[in-house]
């Protein structure tokens, strides 16, 4: 169910589109190991959070983009999907479901946004390693 939250009348549906777009960006990004798209979707200074297989990920988003240009998440089996979608004002999270990130490995995501300069860029990507095993380093 995706459920979008607005305070400002006659928006929400505009804004629901953005934000989906920049995640998709985000989600293509990682899937083809397409660095361009993932730096036009995050915020230079954005950072994420989350484990892998016992290992933790507290990085500045720059090791994301390095780690998907290396190792691209789409093997064949990729496959996302957005959640949910709740937006106030200028701030928003996102919900993203990924399944078969490099072959086997499932996440829940939760994207925070944030519109600056009229623009909605991704500032944090918080993630649960939710099934699989990540390929050998």
């Amino acid at each position: 169910m995706t459920e979008v939250i607005q305070d400002r009348a006659g928006s929400s549906v505009e804004d629901y589109d953005a934000i989906c777009r920049t995640v998709r960006l985000c989600l293509e990004g990682e899937a083809e190991g397409d660095v361009d798209k993932l730096r036009r979707a995050f915020h230079a200074d954005a950072r994420m959070f989350g484990s892998l297989a016992g290992e933790r990920y507290d990085v500045p988003i720059e090791e994301l983009f390095a780690l998907a240009a290396s190792a691209p998440a789409d093997t064949g089996r990729y496959r996302s999907r957005i959640l949910a979608v709740q937006q106030t004002g200028d701030a928003a999270v996102a919900t993203v479901a990924e399944e078969g990130y490099w072959g086997t490995v499932s996440f829940v995501d939760y994207f925070s946004l944030a519109r600056i300069d009229g623009e909605w860029t991704i500032v944090a990507k918080l993630f649960a390693h939710t099934g699989g095993e990540p390929p050998p380093s």
